[in-house]
């Protein structure tokens, strides 16, 4: 008989803190880990969205945390480490959910434009990794998971800064899995094909929406709740020997020759 047990799924005693917790995927992700068994927080910028956020998650965990800042703000973010550190005293699990794009063709771009996007998708995501990073190797463990994109793996045209961005944060995940495996803090990341997060129905042209299902084999979007599982697998002891791993959630899209 080989000395296998089953993996655990279960989040159980752990703590979760979301960035970007207030919608999409981060709200999915959120609810997933507190039914998973994990005591969560979220983190977001806008306060309105975040007190229903808040709301509902709190159904599923009654002692949900809620945490306002803005983590392109490195003070902001200083002081999200400090309250989330005090009220919880350790972080298990971090999930980097935060994420803006510019749809427009790149000519026509202005640096305004391209510095939101590269500091909101990839300078906050370094800064949120080594803030907690840091904790999670004073303790001498944890689980960060960051979102990338299939942005990451094929030429975006009109989306230029997001597709830097996405490609930084894949460096990002993999360059920190390597260096903090010795210290039992593993990094990983989730692509997501189409998804229609409210980010997706606001900013995707039509035609994109058209392309994009044409080329995806299932020949649908992806529901929010299809990328739970693989959040939760990355944060669970299931998945105590993955590091350095981009999980694309795609429905086949990456696969596909066409």
């Amino acid at each position: 008989m080989l000395p296998v047990s089953p993996p655990s799924l279960s989040l159980a005693g752990m703590t979760a803190l979301v960035i970007g917790g207030s919608s999409g995927i981060g709200e999915a992700a959120a609810h997933g880990f507190a039914q998973a068994g994990a005591r969560v927080a979220i983190a977001a910028r806008r306060p309105d969205k975040l007190e229903a956020a808040h709301a509902r998650l709190a159904e599923l965990d009654g002692e949900a945390r809620a945490y306002a800042a803005d983590v392109t703000d490195r003070a902001e973010l200083a002081k999200l480490a400090e309250r989330a550190q005090a009220d919880l005293g350790r972080i298990d699990i971090l999930m980097n959910c935060q994420g803006t794009t510019v749809i427009k063709p790149t000519l026509e771009l202005t640096p305004a434009e391209y510095d939101s996007v590269i500091a909101t998708n990839l300078t906050s995501v370094f800064f949120a990794c080594t803030t907690f990073g840091r904790l999670m190797v004073e303790q001498g463990s944890g689980a960060i998971i960051n979102i990338a994109s299939l942005a990451a793996h094929r030429g975006w045209p009109n989306a230029c800064p997001y597709a830097i961005s996405k490609h930084g944060v894949v460096g990002l995940t993999t360059s920190l899995a390597a260096e903090w495996a010795p210290h039992g803090v593993r990094v990983n990341a989730i692509s997501p094909g189409f998804f229609m997060t409210e980010l997706n129905r606001a900013r995707m042209p039509q035609a994109r929406k058209d392309a994009a299902l044409m080329r995806t084999p299932a020949g649908r979007f992806g529901e929010l709740g299809e990328l739970v599982g693989a959040a939760i697998y990355l944060a669970s002891p299931a998945a105590s020997f993955v590091t350095g791993t981009i999980l694309n959630v795609d429905g086949g899209y990456l696969a596909s020759g066409i």
